[in-house]
């Protein structure tokens, strides 16, 4: 939803761009201490952070008093800015520890209570500071200016703060009417509670025969597992199973991503912005030309991705047309597919990332050495990767559902990208300033994706081992540059429904899904034949949950490919362009920040970049391809 500034934000929950799904089987090491991460670190104890909610709670309830004193002087600004911190950092803790806590078993009720009472004290917290921006526009940008010339304290820590807030000057309400949106926040956050708990917790998964005679229910992690093995007809059971369980209930999935699109419509039109899309993109003061680019950009490059998709199908074997179920399996799979153990996932990380110098590489090093995550598969367990860097005082936590392949090795380097990103704000930035924009993150996480394709495809011992990791590097420009561009269409298709006035239901999205889908993976070009049944996939994605979030991917991912590419060649100048960018966590806006490291995302420059890398990647495929073909 709508957030003033990002001041205001308590927690970071990034989810990596290759879905890693929790197996319902589990794994040995699930539960070895090393691999679960230590929540003491918030903590001691569930108690304790009950007691710590009532403090905090308590310390709430005292920030009206604050209330028309911010123009009285310097000092009287800065104290009341000041205590509104305090308060918000300690809520963005107990925050952490609630979801962490929640996602370790999403079944588990106590859990979920205290989740929604974490929610309920940040709601409560907006609500007691509503107040705030309104009084800060009142004072007048005049007046602000000459308080931060007086206190350079007040500047340092809240001066990008002060200048969010009198930005929002023409979307602001009275002080009542910014009270009735905090207290609404709690229950337009619903659709995404309303989803994750019937996805993660209650759809009535069905179960399959495989080729082996084995049966399996293919509940997301499942459908995540088998939609990648290479048995053609495996793969089209899995999403057999997965689509007709979702299409049953698409009509109440449908409702919840509704009442998510009309909370953001309605927030729009309360703030009064022309539409849902500049309301979302307004925190960030993000230009809608880095949008509109992107789709137009994604749009003009299809043949590049049906060039690729082309190689999948020559190189899959297939006869007929390639479906949507042969888009997930590795087009040059290994007869011994890689595997990788914790331990040598952590070696990797670390020999990766030394292009980055050796701050980053201590304080990934750090990072490893602690208990900081929590690893593996295990029963009830949320879906997916993210890391949560909320707990501004303590470290970053990451969840993963680790497989010890390829695309969990993958994963372990995007989350810990985002992990020591993190761990560079906090140590140059007050806690006001560390809150980064999604529009950076992505960056240092898909970056490290890249670097370690990079990196696997040079030490690769043979050719067959080339193939794989450079069909991998293929899937991921694939999935974080195209498909998440066509969510982010998607999602702009959604508002412009409801902002023309037609209804939405479950049957409408998997329409308009079902039109992206085939203009994005050329069915009318004969490219890739998309099976109706399958179009209900738009109900299988959180992140439509989040706004409008996924764009980000796919800038993101050109902007990676940008500074991957220039530290490479540049060498240190570029390294300590993207260090700096890292470091400036929310000090400025994004799109500002990318622009003093040299590049500006609303030109098509980064998109062509990352085109120009996909088609080299390809290129190489070719080549070792041709070689190995025996003359005739």
């Amino acid at each position: 939803m709508h957030s003033i500034n990002r001041f205001l934000q308590v927690a970071l929950l990034c989810t990596a761009a290759l879905p890693m799904a929790a197996f319902a089987a589990g794994q040995p090491d699930a539960d070895n201490p090393a691999y679960v991460w230590d929540l003491t670190d918030l903590y001691p104890s569930p108690e304790a952070w009950a007691v710590e909610r009532d403090r905090i709670i308590a310390q709430a309830e005292s920030l009206a008093k604050y209330a028309g004193t911010l123009g009285k002087g310097p000092a009287a600004m800065l104290r009341a800015l000041d205590a509104i911190s305090q308060v918000r950092k300690a809520a963005a803790r107990l925050g952490t520890y609630a979801r962490l806590k929640g996602d370790e078993n999403v079944k588990i009720a106590v859990h979920q209570e205290r989740k929604q009472a974490a929610q309920a004290l940040e709601t409560n917290i907006a609500a007691r500071t509503a107040w705030l921006i309104p009084e800060i526009i009142a004072i007048g940008a005049k007046k602000v200016a000459a308080f931060e010339r007086r206190s350079p304290e007040l500047k340092r820590r809240f001066g990008f703060l002060l200048d969010n807030a009198l930005r929002y000057k023409p979307h602001t309400l009275s002080v009542e009417g910014e009270g009735v949106m905090a207290a609404a926040s709690q229950i337009l956050i619903q659709p995404d509670n309303i989803f994750s708990q019937l996805v993660n917790g209650e759809l009535p998964w069905s179960t399959i025969t495989l080729s082996d005679g084995s049966a399996v229910k293919i509940d997301q992690a499942a459908y995540e597992k088998f939609r990648r093995v290479q048995n053609r007809d495996d793969r089209k059971k899995a999403f057999d199973a997965m689509f007709s369980t979702l299409s049953a209930f698409k009509g109440t999935i449908g409702s919840a991503l509704t009442a998510q699109i009309l909370g953001e419509e309605f927030d729009a039109k309360v703030r009064r912005f022309p539409n849902a899309l500049a309301d979302s993109i307004f925190a960030d003061n993000m230009p809608e030309t880095v949008y509109r680019t992107l789709v137009a950009e994604a749009n003009r490059n299809l043949p590049t991705l049906h060039r690729y998709l082309k190689l999948r199908q020559t190189a899959l074997g297939i006869g007929d047309k390639l479906k949507y179920y042969d888009l997930y399996p590795p087009i040059f799979d290994l007869k011994t597919p890689p595997r990788y153990s914790v331990d040598e996932m952590k070696r990797i990380a670390l020999e990766v990332t030394t292009a980055y110098g050796p701050e980053y590489s201590a304080l990934l090093k750090q990072g490893l050495a602690g208990r900081w995550m929590h690893l593996f598969p295990q029963p009830g367990k949320a879906n997916g990767a993210y890391m949560s860097g909320g707990a501004y005082e303590v470290h970053p936590y990451l969840l993963f559902n680790n497989h010890d392949d390829y695309p969990s090795l993958s994963t372990f380097l995007h989350e810990w990208g985002h992990a020591v990103h993190t761990m560079l704000t906090t140590k140059n930035q007050p806690f006001e300033t560390s809150d980064y924009s999604t529009f950076i993150a992505e960056t240092a996480s898909i970056g490290n994706e890249l670097v370690l394709n990079d990196y696997l495809v040079m030490h690769a011992r043979t050719d067959a081992e080339k193939l794989y990791y450079l069909s991998q590097g293929l899937e991921l420009i694939r999935t974080t540059f195209f498909r998440q561009t066509m969510f982010a269409e998607f999602q702009l298709a959604l508002h412009e429904e409801i902002e023309k006035g037609v209804s939405l239901s479950g049957e409408r999205m998997t329409s308009l899904y079902c039109g992206l889908v085939k203009k994005y993976y050329g069915d009318a070009e004969g490219v890739t034949q998309i099976d109706p049944d399958y179009c209900v996939e738009w109900a299988y994605i959180p992140h439509f949950y989040y706004g409008f979030y996924v764009y980000q991917y796919a800038t993101s991912m050109a902007g990676a490919a940008y500074f991957t590419e220039a530290i490479e060649q540049k060498g240190a100048a570029a390294r300590e362009r993207f260090i700096a960018l890292l470091k400036a966590g929310g000090s400025d806006y994004p799109y500002a920040l990318y622009q003093k490291a040299g590049l500006d995302m609303a030109t098509p420059a980064p998109y062509a970049a990352l085109i120009a890398r996909m088609n080299r990647i390809m290129d190489q495929i070719e080549a070792i391809q041709k070689l190995a073909r025996p003359p005739r």
